[in-house]
């Protein structure tokens, strides 16, 4: 797989393509701005050309904005959804000079409204922000932890959103924190391949298109967005090793969001990374 970590841009898109180069990276995620905040600064087009030659440069194959957490499509108050859709918008705008492939947002939650009618204002946000969509850009839905009203932390729900829009540049992304923590046992080769069929099934595998690796310390189905190392929470290092003996989900990029400084991302790339090559090794004789 095209393993990466998140990285920060405030100081920066050339100190973040030299830091992602310095841990590693194959791919880079990162937030085009303040994730906390509705407003939007004007592009710097030649920070973010200079971010596009510098990844190429370095071997970054793969890279991903991540839309701010302030995003909720699912919402029925109308200057979310419109401050929402601005956001959405602009990473659109920033993707498309950068030469980033994926736009990577959380969908927000449906409040006290019927479940059913929050899903089909998703839905509606979803075919607005799609037609501003340039061309080489994918829109990815990640799921949720699944707690109270969120929309996304069933495959189920995913899976049904894909089709109500029938989109050829709108795909998922996986948190493997988010699916534990929604109620999903990956911590086994049974558990992974029951979820696998399951992705198959509801969303298709050729609609999975990137991976977020966390693990995490929440309780199985503790519907709490909690990341941790990887390897030393309660997914473990027989979680992820089942995720690599699945030969379906080969060569997607998988994006690091363990928490910490530059040694934790480096410890957390070079653990994702043994596991993987030793799960192709042949067994010992």
């Amino acid at each position: 797989m095209i393993f990466g970590v998140h990285v920060h841009v405030a100081a920066g898109y050339r100190n973040a393509v030299t830091y992602a180069e310095r841990v590693g990276c194959r791919a880079v995620q990162f937030f085009s701005g303040n994730p906390k905040t509705y407003r939007t600064a004007g592009m710097d087009e030649a920070a973010v050309a200079s971010f596009r030659q510098g990844r190429s440069a370095a071997g970054i194959e793969t890279s991903v904005i991540h839309s701010p957490y302030l995003i909720n499509l699912a919402s029925d108050d109308r200057k979310i959804t419109a401050g929402s859709l601005h956001l959405l918008k602009n990473d659109f705008k920033v993707a498309d000079a950068g030469g980033v492939r994926y736009v990577n947002t959380h969908l927000g939650s449906y409040g006290t409204r019927p479940r059913a009618e929050g899903f089909k204002a998703v839905v509606a946000a979803l075919a607005t922000a799609l037609e501003f969509i340039p061309p080489q850009v994918m829109l990815v839905l990640e799921n949720s932890a699944g707690a109270g009203q969120l929309c996304g932390g069933t495959m189920e729900e995913l899976g049904a959103l894909l089709r109500a829009l029938d989109h050829p540049q709108l795909g998922v992304c996986i948190d493997t924190a988010h699916a534990w923590a929604a109620g999903y046992d990956i911590d086994s080769q049974a558990g992974v391949d029951r979820f696998v069929d399951l992705v198959a099934t509801e969303i298709s595998l050729e609609k999975l298109l990137l991976f977020h690796f966390n693990d995490t310390q929440v309780p199985l189905g503790g519907h709490r967005d909690r990341h941790w190392h990887i390897g030393e929470g309660l997914i473990g290092f027989g979680g992820f090793r089942a995720i690599a003996l699945r030969p379906e989900l080969r060569g997607r990029p998988a994006i690091l969001e363990t928490p910490g400084e530059e040694a934790d991302d480096l410890r957390n790339l070079q653990t994702i990374r043994a596991i993987f090559e030793g799960a192709h090794e042949p067994a010992p004789r």
